[in-house]
């Protein structure tokens, strides 16, 4: 037990490390939890999850050519048109816009050219600026787990049919969509009276008092309306959505892909003595690719999804490369490509360590933890949550503890009704959204604390989060 607790803190460890110096250190420093639980320890290797990986590639090059050619800053203007048409709305509408370029794109990292937008609309309509602005940013994370091509939903989806939950894209969407939405929508309600009136605020009014200050404030605009978007900016928005529209198509319709022959056990066979020393269970012989009469059996099966999402996605990164003007330097030089690869990197390192750990503690964890599963077994999202504060990415949380719920016993509709609490690293306020949102802020009404947890963020998060996991919850028991 001692030396469980010891590899455990080496986990915990990497893991705080790695969240204090950001970005790539989280996957790199993670290799080093790794490391020495494998050379130091002697433990086994898990798998790294090269699945997710693949897809988060192949989505983010898709988006990030589409960044690239131009066809970013189209949507970002048409959201800007529709918040500077109802300023007085902004506190509702901007969360709604920044949620829904998240579930278009796949990142949250797409919406910091929204948020000095957002900051622009609320000080000229004398909005404190910190209500719209802290849901929004908080609303740009949990669109994450509301996007058809996000590495938390294809995660979640393939390692639940790989667990007997047998579920697509779409119906994980038909949960989490409307959840979120619901937490959305209370968080931005909580914030509305948020805080004090801008002319009733001291300390704004203090700074108004200096006239730099004063011109900091109020004498820029920051707006998108002014760009002149190209055709071939607009073509490769309409080609990147009518990708989305062929995945969201096959995960329906998934008869419609082609179909190959696969091996397959057969339920209830007796292990196959091969000799006296080798005995092979039906599931070996399928692992070995080796088909033996009455213990396997072919059939067929569709393309997997994921292969599904990879084609689609680098299909359409070609088409805008070739038919929109798209410069793939550009694209390689943008936030969207860049921020992707950095969690490609943290999802690499940290699902490896995790798996790592809990797959050569599997036998322990399901002894400590069934009891409370079985009679709480909604107890597991504070368990995703906690993981959550640790790692900023809830692709890698995903990917990390979700198998070991399903091995817990833990069933598919309690997983789903539980799968907005996967973001929680909103709790330590490092992301680079919420950092960015504060430095937006030109009003210095959206801040971190003194005290650190103290910030703009922690009311709307706590809010949004508690109540999208309640509501996915109730929707997931009644209809699965």
């Amino acid at each position: 037990m001692l030396i469980m607790i010891i590899q455990l803190l080496i986990v915990l460890g990497a893991l705080w490390v790695g969240s204090r110096y950001g970005s790539l250190a989280l996957g790199a420093i993670s290799g080093i939890g790794l490391a020495l639980l494998v050379f130091g320890f002697g433990m086994k290797p898990g798998s790294p999850p090269t699945d997710v990986i693949y897809i988060i590639i192949a989505a983010v090059t898709c988006a990030g050519i589409m960044q690239a050619s131009g066809g970013m800053d189209w949507l970002i203007q048409i959201a800007e048109k529709m918040l500077r048409k109802h300023p007085d709305r902004i506190t509702f509408l901007a969360p709604l816009c920044t949620f829904f370029l998240t579930v278009l794109v796949g990142t949250g990292h797409v919406v910091y050219t929204l948020m000095p937008i957002i900051c622009d609309i609320a000080l000229k309509k004398g909005i404190r600026p910190e209500r719209p602005c802290g849901v929004a940013s908080i609303a740009s994370q949990v669109g994450i787990t509301c996007s058809p091509i996000a590495a938390a939903v294809v995660a979640f989806v393939s390692i639940s049919n790989a667990n007997g939950f047998d579920i697509t894209i779409p119906q994980v969407l038909m949960i989490s969509i409307p959840a979120c939405l619901c937490g959305l929508m209370a968080a931005a309600a909580a914030s509305y009276h948020r805080g004090l009136d801008l002319d009733k605020d001291p300390v704004f009014q203090a700074r108004l008092q200096i006239p730099a200050q004063r011109e900091y404030i109020y004498g820029g605009s920051a707006t998108t309306l002014d760009k002149v978007i190209p055709v071939e900016a607009k073509r490769a928005v309409f080609i990147f959505l009518g990708a989305l529209a062929v995945i969201v198509f096959f995960a329906i319709f998934q008869n419609a892909l082609p179909a190959y022959d696969t091996l397959r056990a057969i339920k209830g066979t007796d292990p196959l003595v091969v000799n006296e020393q080798l005995t092979l269970t039906s599931d070996q012989l399928v692992k070995a690719k080796f088909h033996v009469e009455g213990m396997t059996e072919y059939f067929q099966k569709p393309l997997a999804m994921n292969l599904v999402i990879q084609i689609v996605m680098i299909s359409a990164a070609a088409l805008m490369i070739i038919f929109c003007k798209a410069s793939p330097k550009k694209a390689v030089a943008g936030p969207v490509w860049q921020s992707g690869m950095v969690a490609v990197v943290a999802i690499y390192g940290i699902a490896w360590l995790a798996d790592t750990y809990f797959s050569n503690y599997l036998s322990e964890m399901q002894a400590m933890l069934t009891e409370i599963v079985e009679q709480y077994p909604w107890s597991i999202a504070l368990v995703f949550f906690l993981v959550s504060v640790l790692i900023n990415s809830q692709g890698a949380v995903v990917v990390a503890m979700l198998p070991l719920a399903y091995s817990l016993g833990i069933a598919g509709p309690v997983l789903l009704g539980v799968l907005p609490s996967v973001y929680g690293y909103f709790f330590i306020p490092n992301y680079p959204s919420d950092i960015a949102t504060v430095n937006f802020d030109r009003s210095g009404t959206t801040v971190i604390g003194k005290y650190l947890l103290n910030h703009s963020f922690m009311m709307p998060g706590l809010i949004c989060v508690f109540t999208s996991t309640i509501v996915a919850y109730l929707l997931s028991t009644i209809f699965y």
